[in-house]
C-alpha cells in the first residue's frame, strides 16, 4: 500500500508541475501540446467531458507517461459528455495527424465510424475507462474486470441492505459502455444466485454524469420509492451528487458505488450521520498511465493489440502487462489494470488527499 501511495503522490506532483506541457483543451477545438524528442510522435487522449475530476486524473497519468518518454501530448476535453462532442475532437485530431488517440468513450457504437476513420489514417487507437466497438480500436485499457466490478457492487448492496429490500442504480449516460456492462454483471450475479433473491432492483436512472441531473434523479428516487434502502452509483459524478442529497436530507437510504476518495471522504462512515458506508474504485491516475504506456507500445510496434501481446509499463505495480481476450467472444483484446479497491472509514483519510 505504501509503495502505491508514494507512486501516486510522485505522479500527481509531477503532473501538477507540468505547466508548459500537455494541457486540457476544454472545448472541441482547443488543445495544448509539448515539444517532442521522441521522433516527433504525438499522443492524444480524449476524455468524456470537461470538468470531470475522474477524467482529469486519468489525463494527468497519461500526460506524465507521455512527457517522461519525450513525446508530444494533447489532451482534449469535450464540452459535453456526448458522442457528438467526442466525434468533433477526434476528427480534429485526425486532421492534425497525431500518431495515437486514447479515448474514454461516451458511446460504443456512435464512435465506431470516427475511430475507424482514425485507424484508416494510420493512427493507433486504444480506449480506456469505457470502450468502443472492439473492431474499431487496437485494445481497451480496462480499469477492472467487468465481472469483478459487478460482483463487488452487488455484494455491497447485499451487505448494506442486510440481504433484502429495494435498491436502485444511478448511472452515467444510457450509452456508457462501462457502466452498462457493470450493471448487466450485477443483474447477472443477482439472477444466478439464490442468495440475492430477496433484493429488488426498482429502477435504473441516468444522471448523464451531470451533477445537477444526478441530484435531481436522486431526489426523484427518494420520492418515488419510499421503501428504498440503497442507491448504487457506478459513476464518480453520480455517487458524489447522491451522497450530498442523502446526507443533507438525513435520509436513511444508504449509498455505495464507484467514487473518488477526495470527493467522498466527508460522506464515508459506518454511522447514521454518513450516507455511504463504503465504496470502490481504482486509481484513475494509474489508468491514465496504463493508456499512455499502451499508446507508446502501439506506436513503436511493441504490441499490435493482439491477445497475448506483452509490454512493459514502467514502475506500475502489475507491469509487465499482457493483453487478454474480451469475454464477449469477439476475439478482441483488453488490458486489465487490476481489481477494484474498497474505500471505507478505516482507509479513506489515507487516500482523500491523493486523488
Amino acid at each position: 500500500m505504501k509503495k502505491k501511495i508514494l507512486s501516486v503522490l510522485m505522479c500527481t506532483a509531477l503532473a501538477a508541475g507540468m505547466l508548459a506541457g500537455c494541457g486540457g483543451g476544454s472545448g472541441s477545438g482547443s488543445s495544448d501540446s509539448a515539444g517532442s524528442s521522441d521522433g516527433g510522435k504525438t499522443y492524444a487522449i480524449v476524455t468524456k467531458s470537461a470538468g470531470n475530476p475522474y477524467n482529469e486524473k486519468e489525463a494527468e497519468g497519461f500526460q506524465e507517461v507521455i512527457e517522461a518518454a519525450g513525446g508530444t501530448c494533447i489532451v482534449q476535453n469535450p464540452e459535453a459528455a456526448t458522442a457528438d462532442a467526442q466525434i468533433t475532437v477526434i476528427q480534429s485530431l485526425i486532421s492534425q495527424g497525431v500518431d495515437s488517440i486514447a479515448i474514454a468513450a461516451n458511446d460504443a457504437n456512435a464512435l465506431a465510424s470516427v475511430c475507424q476513420e482514425a485507424m484508416d489514417a494510420g493512427i493507433k487507437v486504444c480506449t480506456l475507462d469505457s470502450d468502443v466497438n472492439s473492431a474499431t480500436r487496437a485494445t481497451f485499457c480496462n480499469q477492472a474486470g467487468v465481472q469483478e466490478v459487478g460482483q463487488a457492487l452487488i455484494d455491497a448492496v447485499y451487505d448494506i441492505t442486510g440481504g433484502e429490500g429495494q435498491y436502485a442504480i444511478l448511472s452515467a449516460t444510457s450509452q456508457a459502455t462501462n457502466q452498462n456492462a457493470w450493471i448487466e454483471a450485477m443483474k447477472s450475479v443477482q439472477e444466478s444466485d439464490e442468495k440475492y433473491s430477496k433484493l429488488e432492483l426498482v429502477a435504473v436512472e441516468y444522471g448523464d454524469d451531470e451533477p445537477q441531473k444526478s441530484t435531481d434523479k436522486t431526489q426523484a428516487l427518494l420520492q418515488n420509492y419510499p421503501d428504498l434502502k440503497v442507491i448504487c452509483a457506478p459513476t464518480t459524478v453520480g455517487i458524489s451528487a447522491a451522497a450530498k442529497v442523502l446526507q443533507d436530507q438525513g435520509s436513511s437510504v444508504k449509498l455505495t458505488g464507484l467514487g473518488l476518495p477526495s470527493e467522498m471522504a466527508e460522506y464515508i462512515g459506518a454511522d447514521d450521520a454518513h450516507s455511504c458506508p463504503y465504496m470502490f474504485l481504482w486509481n484513475p491516475i494509474d489508468l491514465g498511465k496504463l493508456a499512455g504506456y499502451t499508446s507508446i507500445a502501439l506506436v513503436d510496434g511493441t504490441i499490435t493489440g493482439a491477445v497475448g501481446d506483452t509490454f512493459e509499463a514502467g514502475d506500475m505495480e502489475n507491469s509487465p502487462y499482457t493483453l487478454s481476450e474480451l469475454a464477449d467472444g469477439s476475439g478482441a483484446s483488453e488490458i486489465i489494470l487490476g481489481p477494484p479497491f474498497q474505500f471505507n472509514p478505516d482507509n479513506i483519510a489515507e487516500w482523500k488527499d491523493i486523488y
